[in-house]
Formats: structure tokens, C-alpha cells, sequence
């Protein structure tokens, strides 16, 4: 007998039921002849999510060309991942500079996956071409997660979540942070969660495996996953994939990131106090945290709560509350970002799976919800600038910025701040200000906060860090002062 479905012109009339019956009759682990009809329906899931990806792509670069062109430099990373994109791209060791003399940023973080910067930065040497592959890696996990959501609950419903998710805040503050090697594990994760869903168990196999190549902690994020996959396939796979994960942070933890760190130790190992919060558990709930683990489950309007996936966000929560640092708490910078596909896939499947959600319209409630939150948070999180640019990504030291960059030339080295450091990374070699650095050719200094500053300034300031060496002021003015080394 046949197995083709027939598809009523009730149901092709109205498509977003359809789409979510077809998804629902198909039993799990079965692969039935697709008809004409479906493959239409699975083409037209596959267009409206790429659709959603274009347009995140576009806002994500929007919104780093705004950055660029304003001279916005968040933080030291962009310049370091730059740094490090550059030694790839010319068949050498990650050694960069801004972390020191000699450093080899292998002994920092266990990122080894970063080598795949290095074609795109040999075609476009530049620290934007770093924001730009960040943008592309953000929005493929878009296109992921919105098409798993069109095929499971219609389009409508679907591009809402897809839409959602495009912009929840964990991804805008990744795109407002610039550049992190967390923007490879965001896709990985979506691509490994919708597999897993699917019950591709090898493809989620796959995909999983690869995030120990991202970042050490991640291997934890892969034990949980194996536990997961474990519990829905019933076999060992899950099981091995458990140990993969933690099988790889322990080796990075205790043997390869020891052995290239210039201190001889995991670096970041002694910021989890895990006595503090024995001695104190209720600094588990400080207000930040508590706020972060709340917004994680309102970005879903609560259905993340409803789906064992969301147990995979664990081990990131984990490491960052445990932490004593502030900034690992609240909802800025990056480290949100690996759990903005987890909670929204594991929404999905609650929808897809929960009978008490399998109504149309209260699907179709829920997905505008999620959309219409996301939309509402953005007032108070990076998009939010995009509502007036000229404010928010104001153009007034754009003159004196260029006008200081020229002051420097190629191949030279140079000591700075944070100022600039990510459009001098491309064609000089830089060491931060912070490190006990070599004498340098010129020293490049951001002097807006300090007003009434002599225009000799940073060159003295450079002769007494570098005794016996003077220096002489090239450029200054408001806002930067530059000396070379005579």
C-alpha cells in the first residue's frame, strides 16, 4: 500500500495547519516517501528560515558597521582574536601580543577551532572581517532554528520563534561585544539540538563533538548533551558522548592549557569559588543572577521550563555563577549567547511535543508572544541604539581617529590602550599598556579623559616606563596623543 499522504484542499488552503499536522504524523524514527506536496511545504520552510537568517545577518552587520565606522571598541578581544586570526592566515602559532610577550593564546583559552578565521582574514585583513564571520556563524544557527520551528508549527508561528530568537538579547550582547570564539559553538549547538530532536542521533553526535574545540568549558555543555541524547535514544551513543565532553576539559584543563600557559595553569580555574558558596549559598542569589536565569526563561514565555533540553544551559550557568567576577553574572557581553539556542529549541520541542499546546491558535499566541518580548527587550539591550544612530554611534572623533592611525606606520610596534588598538592590530604589531612589554617604536594613547593634558604628555609618561629611551610626540590633540621612540 501506498504510503503517500494526500493533502486536502482544506489543508493547502490553510498552511500553517498544515504544516504542523504533517510534522505530527510522521512518527519519530520513520522515513515515509515524501509526496510532491511535502516537498513544497519542506521547500517553503527551508526559504522563510533562510529569509529570517538574511534579515538577522543584516541587522547583526548593521549594527557592526555602526560600531566600526564610530571607532567603538568594546574591549581588548577583537584586537587579540584579530591578532590571532593573522598568525593563522600566515601559517603560525597564535602568538599575540596583547596578552604579552610571546604569548601563545592556546595556553589562554582552548580554541583551536579559531583556525578557520584564517582563509577569510588571508582574503580581507582586517579586524571587521572578524565581526562580519561572527555575523554569518550568528545567523546561520538563525536559519537553523527558525526552519525547525516552521516545520514543527507552521510558518507563521515559526517565524515568529525564528524572529524571536534572531533577536534575543544573549545574541545581541554577543554582537555588541564584537568578536568571541563563542559565535562557532552558537550554530554547533543549534545544528546538534536539531539533530538530536530529529533523532539523528549521528549528526548529533557529530555537531556536539566539535564544541570541545571551541572552548574547554563547553566540554561539560557536551557531557550534558550525551546525558540527554542517552536518555531519548536509549543507547550508548549519549553515553560516549558524555564521556567525549568530559574526557576534553579535563585534558584541557589539566594538561594542554597548563602547558602553554606562561603561568604553567589553567588561568581561569581560580575564579570558581566553590567555597564561597558552600560557606555562603546565598550568594547564588544575587540579584544579577537571578535576573539572568529569569530572563532565560521569559525569552521563551516560559515553555524552555517545559522541555528536558533546557538542563543543557546547566554547566554554562554553572562556571559563570560560580565565578566571582560581576561580569560573568548579568546579561552583557557574550557569555549568554551558547544559551539562546538551547532554550529556544527546547521551547520548540515543548511545543512540538506538550498535547496541552498542540491547539493552532494557542501555538500561534505563543510564538507572537515570544516575538513581540524579544522585540520589547531590545529597548533595553544593544539594538536598542540602532533606533538613532547618530546618537548612539556618534561620528565626531572620526577625524581625529584617522588622523592619529596615519601618525602610526606599517610594521612598526606599538603600545596602546584599548582605545584603537583593534584598527592598528592589522598592519603593526601591539602590546597593551596593561603588560610588561619591550621598548616599542610608538606608544598611542586615548587622552579624552584626561583634559588640559600636555602635548608631551604620553611621551614622558612613555620615557619613564622605558627608561633610557625618549620619545617624541608625533601627533596630539582632544582626543589621542602619539610619540615615537627616537
Amino acid at each position: 500500500m501506498s504510503t503517500v499522504q494526500k493533502i486536502s484542499p482544506e489543508a493547502t488552503s490553510r498552511q500553517d495547519a498544515r504544516d504542523g499536522q504533517d510534522a505530527a504524523a510522521v512518527p519519530p524514527g520513520t522515513r515515509p516517501r515524501i509526496s510532491a506536496g511535502l516537498r513544497e511545504v519542506a521547500a517553503s520552510a527551508l526559504s522563510l528560515s533562510g529569509l529570517v537568517g538574511a534579515m538577522a545577518f543584516v541587522v547583526y552587520s548593521m549594527f557592526s558597521w555602526l560600531q566600526w565606522q564610530s571607532f567603538t571598541v568594546r574591549s581588548w578581544d577583537l584586537g587579540i582574536f584579530t591578532q590571532l586570526a593573522k598568525d593563522y592566515a600566515n601559517f603560525r602559532p597564535p602568538i599575540v601580543s596583547l596578552k604579552g610577550d610571546g604569548y601563545n593564546l592556546l595556553g589562554d583559552h582552548f580554541h583551536p577551532i579559531l583556525v578557520l578565521l584564517a582563509p577569510f582574514y588571508k582574503l580581507f585583513p582586517s579586524a571587521y572581517t572578524l565581526l562580519v564571520v561572527q555575523n554569518m556563524l550568528l545567523a546561520i544557527s538563525v536559519v537553523v532554528v527558525a526552519h525547525l520551528a516552521i516545520k514543527r508549527l507552521g510558518r507563521i508561528t515559526g517565524a515568529c520563534l525564528g524572529v524571536g530568537y534572531a533577536l534575543s538579547w544573549g545574541l545581541q550582547s554577543a554582537v555588541d561585544s564584537q568578536f568571541h570564539e563563542i559565535a562557532f559553538a552558537v550554530p554547533l549547538l543549534a545544528l546538534s539540538l536539531v539533530a538530536l530532536l530529529e533523532e539523528k542521533w549521528r549528526s548529533a553526535w557529530i555537531w556536539a563533538s566539535l564544541l570541545v574545540f571551541v572552548k574547554e568549558d563547553l566540554g561539560l555543555t557536551v557531557f550534558v548533551i550525551g546525558l540527554v541524547m542517552a536518555w531519548r535514544a536509549r543507547t550508548a551513543a549519549g553515553l560516549w558522548l558524555s564521556a567525549w565532553g568530559v574526557g576534553w576539559f579535563v585534558l584541557t584543563t589539566k594538561v594542554i592549557l597548563p602547558s602553554m600557559n606562561p603561568g604553567s595553569e589553567w588561568a581561569y580555574q581560580s575564579q570558581l569559588n566553590i567555597a564561597g558558596l558552600l560557606k555562603d549559598p546565598a550568594t547564588l542569589f544575587q540579584p544579577d543572577k537571578v535576573t539572568t536565569v529569569l530572563l532565560l526563561a521569559a525569552i521563551t514565555a516560559g515553555l524552555c521550563l517545559f522541555s528536558p533540553l533546557t538542563l543543557i544551559v546547566l554547566p554554562t550557568l554553572a562556571w559563570r555563577f560560580l565565578s566571582e567576577l560581576p561580569v560573568y553574572w548579568g546579561q552583557e557581553w557574550q557569555y549568554s549567547a551558547v544559551l539562546m539556542p538551547v532554550v529556544f529549541i527546547a521551547a520548540i520541542d515543548a511545543l512540538s511535543r506538550r498535547k496541552v499546546l498542540s491547539g493552532m491558535r494557542l501555538r500561534l499566541l505563543l510564538g507572537t508572544t515570544i516575538m513581540v518580548i524579544a522585540v520589547v527587550l531590545s529597548s533595553q539591550y544593544a539594538f536598542e541604539k540602532l533606533a538613532d544612530p547618530a546618537k548612539n554611534f556618534p561620528l565626531t572623533t572620526a577625524a581625529s581617529s584617522q588622523s592619529a592611525l596615519a601618525a602610526v606606520p606599517d610594521g612598526v610596534t606599538v603600545e596602546t590602550d584599548i582605545s584603537l588598538m583593534s584598527y592598528l592590530v592589522d598592519r603593526t604589531e601591539v602590546y597593551w599598556i596593561g603588560n610588561k612589554n619591550p621598548v616599542p617604536d610608538y606608544v598611542f594613547f586615548d587622552v579624552s579623559g584626561r583634559p588640559g593634558l600636555a602635548a608631551t604628555a604620553i611621551a614622558q609618561e612613555a620615557e619613564q616606563r622605558f627608561p633610557g629611551t625618549r620619545f617624541v610626540t608625533v601627533y596630539a590633540d582632544a582626543h589621542y596623543q602619539v610619540a615615537r621612540k627616537e
